[in-house]
Protein backbone atom coordinates (compact mmCIF):
# COMPACT_ATOMS: atom_id res chain seq x y z
CA UNK A 1 0.00 0.00 0.00
CA UNK A 2 1.18 3.44 -0.70
CA UNK A 3 2.11 6.00 1.62
CA UNK A 4 -1.03 9.02 2.04
CA UNK A 5 -0.34 12.03 2.62
CA UNK A 6 -2.81 15.34 3.14
CA UNK A 7 -1.05 19.01 2.83
CA UNK A 8 -3.03 22.02 4.18
CA UNK A 9 -1.08 25.37 3.33
CA UNK A 10 -2.11 28.80 4.68
CA UNK A 11 -1.14 31.98 6.33
CA UNK A 12 -2.69 30.86 9.93
CA UNK A 13 -2.95 34.50 11.00
CA UNK A 14 -4.76 32.95 13.22
CA UNK A 15 -5.07 28.99 13.00
CA UNK A 16 -9.23 28.82 13.61
CA UNK A 17 -11.76 25.49 13.72
CA UNK A 18 -11.90 26.02 9.67
CA UNK A 19 -8.69 24.75 9.45
CA UNK A 20 -8.49 22.31 12.22
CA UNK A 21 -12.01 20.79 10.60
CA UNK A 22 -10.78 20.90 6.92
CA UNK A 23 -7.53 18.86 8.05
CA UNK A 24 -9.36 16.17 10.37
CA UNK A 25 -12.35 15.74 7.48
CA UNK A 26 -9.77 14.82 4.56
CA UNK A 27 -7.57 12.81 6.93
CA UNK A 28 -10.12 10.24 8.19
CA UNK A 29 -12.15 10.19 4.71
CA UNK A 30 -8.34 9.80 2.58
CA UNK A 31 -7.21 7.33 5.45
CA UNK A 32 -3.69 9.41 5.28
CA UNK A 33 -0.62 8.42 7.03
CA UNK A 34 0.19 11.82 7.94
CA UNK A 35 -1.25 15.77 7.86
CA UNK A 36 1.43 18.11 7.08
CA UNK A 37 0.50 21.29 8.09
CA UNK A 38 2.21 24.01 6.11
CA UNK A 39 2.38 27.30 6.87
CA UNK A 40 2.95 30.17 4.38
CA UNK A 41 6.06 32.00 3.87
CA UNK A 42 6.01 35.13 1.98
CA UNK A 43 2.69 34.18 0.03
CA UNK A 44 2.78 36.56 -3.04
CA UNK A 45 -1.42 37.19 -2.31
CA UNK A 46 -1.02 38.03 0.78
CA UNK A 47 1.43 40.68 2.21
CA UNK A 48 -0.50 42.00 5.26
CA UNK A 49 0.15 38.79 7.84
CA UNK A 50 0.44 39.74 11.22
CA UNK A 51 1.91 37.47 13.31
CA UNK A 52 5.62 36.33 12.40
CA UNK A 53 6.47 33.60 11.07
CA UNK A 54 7.43 31.50 13.99
CA UNK A 55 3.78 32.62 15.88
CA UNK A 56 2.37 31.08 13.01
CA UNK A 57 3.86 27.97 12.99
CA UNK A 58 3.78 27.83 16.83
CA UNK A 59 -0.21 28.48 16.74
CA UNK A 60 -0.91 25.62 13.91
CA UNK A 61 1.17 23.07 15.82
CA UNK A 62 -1.00 24.13 18.95
CA UNK A 63 -4.09 23.93 16.60
CA UNK A 64 -3.65 20.24 15.62
CA UNK A 65 -2.95 19.25 18.88
CA UNK A 66 -4.89 17.09 19.92
CA UNK A 67 -5.46 15.16 16.68
CA UNK A 68 -6.60 11.69 16.51
CA UNK A 69 -3.70 11.30 13.34
CA UNK A 70 -0.47 12.18 12.92
CA UNK A 71 0.27 15.85 11.70
CA UNK A 72 3.67 17.73 11.56
CA UNK A 73 4.14 21.48 10.97
CA UNK A 74 6.04 21.33 7.62
CA UNK A 75 8.17 24.73 7.78
CA UNK A 76 9.82 24.70 3.95
CA UNK A 77 7.48 27.41 3.08
CA UNK A 78 8.86 29.68 6.36
CA UNK A 79 12.16 28.42 5.23
CA UNK A 80 12.41 29.49 1.28
CA UNK A 81 10.53 32.65 3.02
CA UNK A 82 13.81 33.60 5.31
CA UNK A 83 15.96 33.26 1.89
CA UNK A 84 13.89 35.99 0.81
CA UNK A 85 11.92 33.55 -1.30
CA UNK A 86 8.44 34.01 -2.59
CA UNK A 87 6.08 30.70 -1.20
CA UNK A 88 4.37 29.11 -4.32
CA UNK A 89 2.44 25.91 -3.86
CA UNK A 90 4.47 24.47 -6.70
CA UNK A 91 7.86 24.31 -4.85
CA UNK A 92 5.94 23.41 -1.98
CA UNK A 93 4.53 20.09 -3.92
CA UNK A 94 7.85 19.54 -6.31
CA UNK A 95 9.40 19.00 -3.11
CA UNK A 96 7.18 16.85 -0.57
CA UNK A 97 6.79 14.68 -4.36
CA UNK A 98 10.69 14.37 -4.02
CA UNK A 99 10.86 13.51 -0.41
CA UNK A 100 7.98 10.88 -0.98
CA UNK A 101 8.86 9.49 -4.42
CA UNK A 102 6.76 9.33 -6.87
CA UNK A 103 3.72 6.28 -5.61
CA UNK A 104 2.92 8.10 -2.23
CA UNK A 105 -0.87 9.54 -2.55
CA UNK A 106 -0.49 13.06 -2.24
CA UNK A 107 -3.76 15.63 -1.70
CA UNK A 108 -3.85 19.20 -1.65
CA UNK A 109 -6.62 20.85 0.44
CA UNK A 110 -7.79 23.50 -0.12
CA UNK A 111 -11.34 25.37 0.36
CA UNK A 112 -13.83 26.03 -2.38
CA UNK A 113 -12.73 29.70 -2.08
CA UNK A 114 -8.97 29.14 -3.30
CA UNK A 115 -10.33 26.67 -5.88
CA UNK A 116 -12.16 30.15 -7.69
CA UNK A 117 -8.78 31.45 -7.93
CA UNK A 118 -6.73 28.74 -8.72
CA UNK A 119 -5.68 30.42 -12.12
CA UNK A 120 -4.36 32.91 -10.70
CA UNK A 121 -1.42 30.42 -8.85
CA UNK A 122 1.58 30.37 -10.15
CA UNK A 123 2.01 26.91 -12.75
CA UNK A 124 -1.38 25.95 -11.83
CA UNK A 125 -2.05 23.47 -14.29
CA UNK A 126 1.39 21.59 -13.05
CA UNK A 127 -0.50 21.01 -9.48
CA UNK A 128 -2.29 17.80 -11.03
CA UNK A 129 1.60 16.53 -11.88
CA UNK A 130 2.02 16.60 -8.48
CA UNK A 131 -0.74 15.67 -6.60
CA UNK A 132 -4.36 15.22 -6.15
CA UNK A 133 -6.56 18.58 -5.46
CA UNK A 134 -9.10 18.05 -2.58
CA UNK A 135 -11.93 21.13 -1.79
CA UNK A 136 -13.93 21.73 0.95
CA UNK A 137 -17.22 23.46 -0.34
CA UNK A 138 -20.06 25.12 1.77
CA UNK A 139 -23.24 22.67 1.29
CA UNK A 140 -25.02 23.84 -1.83
CA UNK A 141 -21.96 24.88 -4.08
CA UNK A 142 -22.07 23.36 -7.10
CA UNK A 143 -19.17 23.40 -9.70
CA UNK A 144 -21.46 24.34 -12.55
CA UNK A 145 -22.82 27.25 -10.71
CA UNK A 146 -19.70 28.08 -8.96
CA UNK A 147 -18.40 30.74 -11.48
CA UNK A 148 -15.32 28.92 -11.99
CA UNK A 149 -12.75 30.30 -14.51
CA UNK A 150 -13.91 28.44 -17.36
CA UNK A 151 -10.03 26.38 -17.62
CA UNK A 152 -10.43 25.64 -13.47
CA UNK A 153 -13.96 24.18 -14.07
CA UNK A 154 -13.02 21.69 -17.14
CA UNK A 155 -9.40 20.93 -15.35
CA UNK A 156 -11.16 20.03 -12.12
CA UNK A 157 -14.15 18.35 -13.63
CA UNK A 158 -12.43 16.74 -15.94
CA UNK A 159 -10.69 14.85 -13.16
CA UNK A 160 -13.05 13.98 -10.78
CA UNK A 161 -12.19 11.34 -8.35
CA UNK A 162 -13.54 8.79 -5.57
CA UNK A 163 -11.67 9.11 -2.26
CA UNK A 164 -10.76 5.49 -3.01
CA UNK A 165 -8.89 6.50 -6.19
CA UNK A 166 -6.77 9.21 -4.57
CA UNK A 167 -6.12 6.78 -1.88
CA UNK A 168 -4.58 4.18 -4.24
CA UNK A 169 -3.07 7.04 -7.38
CA UNK A 170 0.31 9.12 -6.48
CA UNK A 171 -1.68 12.35 -7.98
CA UNK A 172 -4.14 13.99 -10.61
CA UNK A 173 -7.38 13.12 -9.14
CA UNK A 174 -9.88 15.90 -7.96
CA UNK A 175 -12.36 15.37 -4.99
CA UNK A 176 -15.31 18.31 -3.87
CA UNK A 177 -16.58 18.02 -0.32
CA UNK A 178 -19.84 19.40 -0.56
CA UNK A 179 -20.63 18.57 3.48
CA UNK A 180 -18.00 20.42 4.76
CA UNK A 181 -20.42 23.58 6.66
CA UNK A 182 -17.41 25.17 8.08
CA UNK A 183 -17.24 29.34 7.50
CA UNK A 184 -14.58 30.89 9.11
CA UNK A 185 -12.68 34.00 8.18
CA UNK A 186 -9.52 34.73 9.60
CA UNK A 187 -10.42 38.70 8.76
CA UNK A 188 -13.25 38.71 10.98
CA UNK A 189 -11.50 36.90 13.52
CA UNK A 190 -8.53 39.23 14.04
CA UNK A 191 -11.13 42.07 13.60
CA UNK A 192 -13.33 40.74 16.20
CA UNK A 193 -9.79 40.30 18.49
CA UNK A 194 -8.95 43.66 18.01
CA UNK A 195 -12.28 44.61 18.73
CA UNK A 196 -11.92 42.84 21.94
CA UNK A 197 -15.04 40.56 21.24
CA UNK A 198 -14.64 36.79 21.72
CA UNK A 199 -13.53 34.28 20.09
CA UNK A 200 -13.77 31.17 21.64
CA UNK A 201 -16.73 29.70 19.12
CA UNK A 202 -13.82 30.36 16.09
CA UNK A 203 -10.28 29.21 17.81
CA UNK A 204 -9.03 26.06 19.31
CA UNK A 205 -8.70 27.45 23.32
CA UNK A 206 -4.97 26.67 23.21
CA UNK A 207 -4.15 28.81 20.00
CA UNK A 208 -6.55 31.59 21.85
CA UNK A 209 -4.64 31.38 24.83
CA UNK A 210 -1.24 31.90 22.99
CA UNK A 211 -2.98 34.64 21.13
CA UNK A 212 -3.36 36.11 24.67
CA UNK A 213 -0.24 35.13 26.09
CA UNK A 214 1.59 36.83 22.82
CA UNK A 215 -1.05 40.16 22.88
CA UNK A 216 -1.52 39.67 19.25
CA UNK A 217 -4.19 41.35 16.88
CA UNK A 218 -4.94 44.01 19.63
CA UNK A 219 -3.77 46.72 16.91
Amino acid sequence: MAYRTALLGGSYDPVHHGHVALGAHFAHLLQVDQLRVIPAGLPWQKSNLKATPQQRAEMAALAFAGADYDVVVDLQEIERAAQGLATYTIDTLRQVRAELGPSASIAFLMGADQLQRLDTWHEWQALFDYAHICVAARPGFNLAAAGLPPAVAEAFSRRLGTPEQIRNTPHGLTYLAQDFAVDISATEIRAALQRGDSANSLIPPLVLDYIEQHNLYKS
